[in-house]
């Protein structure tokens, strides 16, 4: 454990990295965020990130109580609705699903029903929009390519899905839910090590996307085999899916205990989704002792402790390597991913 950690309490460095977030990339209304420190191109509308922040900013009031916290979770909310023509939809599959997820922790957070109406409009809207048999009973990545499909949709498809039928108990929210999660497994997953990939049909060649080994896919699929566990005929396998991909990521993906750099922009925001997904892993193993789990909490203390030394405390902004301080411009994506990994650090 560093200096930084043993000195200042885990939630007050999540915290720190929470404010940094607003330090470093506020903008007035309605910007609301830079895309970048120090600001420059702020011209694209960066929809899927500004999901994240109401997570994150949940995350916070979810572990602090902090009104404050909240009312920047709804303030993000009304930000993407402003900015997006009072729409909640887009082109992208993805996109629309992880607004969907952070609108529907809105409503759990504050009981407002209109956020749970929103949830499932996107829900369905996806579905009536994206999901084709094209390479199998799937949903597409988005509505100008409905023949490549990929772990960025489906995985997200699962997991709203689940989430919404506990909700409903609504029996077409978990068939679709089972329905994707059994073609991302058979046509993505690597059955033995149980390594997730990116995607098929890119560029219309029937070709999967094996050079793209991302930290998000993997995050997505075990997240996505914990939220179906809760339903399952065998619980106790599906944890076990989600515990080897989430063993097989850091096996794979790791140097010295931290994820690789795997570059700006959107591929900044990767590592936040499998942490994310990892903490609802450990959530729902409770107090099971293995040494997998053993080995996956571990190594969100060793990955932590390198980014708060990297950061100085998290009072400076996170690289893409963590095991470096930052140096030259970053994306806030970047920075979104070091807030949802020392929210799982804190909860640990």
């Amino acid at each position: 454990m560093t200096d930084s950690t043993m000195i200042t309490p885990i939630g007050e460095l999540a915290d720190y990295a929470q404010d940094t977030l607003d330090r470093s990339f506020g903008a007035p209304w309605p910007q609301l965020l830079h895309n970048s420190h120090p600001a420059g191109d702020d011209a694209t509308f960066n929809y899927w990130w500004l999901a994240h922040v109401i997570d994150v900013r949940l995350d916070a009031y979810l572990r602090s109580g902090d009104q404050g916290r909240l009312a920047a979770a709804t303030d993000t909310y009304r930000n993407i609705l402003e900015r997006n023509a009072g729409s909640l939809f887009n082109d992208y599959f993805d996109d629309m699903l992880w607004y969907a997820l952070a609108v529907l922790r809105l409503h759990r957070a504050t009981g407002e029903e209109s956020y749970l109406a929103d949830a499932r409009a996107i829900w369905a809207h996806v579905v009536e929009h994206g999901w084709n048999d094209q390479l199998g009973p799937s949903l597409a990545w988005r509505k100008p390519q409905l023949d490549y499909k990929n772990t960025p949709a489906n995985g997200p498809l699962v997991i709203l899905s689940c989430r919404l039928a506990a909700l409903a108990d609504d029996q077409p929210y978990l068939d679709y839910a089972r329905r994707a999660f059994a073609w991302l497994t058979e046509t993505l997953v690597d059955p033995d090590s149980g390594f997730v990939e990116d995607g098929i049909n890119r560029q219309q060649d029937g070709k999967i996307d094996t050079q793209w080994r991302f930290t998000y896919n993997q995050g997505l699929y075990l997240g996505a085999a914990v939220e179906l566990s809760r339903t399952a005929d065998d619980p106790g396998a599906m944890i076990n899916t989600a515990i080897r991909t989430a063993v097989t990521a850091v096996d794979e993906l790791t140097d010295g205990g931290v994820f690789t750099d795997e570059g700006d922009g959107d591929c900044g925001l990767f590592k936040g989704v499998y942490y994310r997904y990892l903490g609802v892993l450990l959530d729902a193993v409770g107090d099971t002792e293995s040494a997998e789990l053993t080995k996956l909490k571990e190594f969100v203390i060793t990955s932590t402790d390198a980014l708060i030394d990297s950061t100085d405390g998290c009072t400076r902004l996170a690289a893409n390597d963590w095991r470096k301080p930052l140096a030259g411009p970053i994306d806030y994506s970047t920075q979104l991913s070091a807030i949802m990994a020392l929210e799982l650090r804190a909860k640990l």
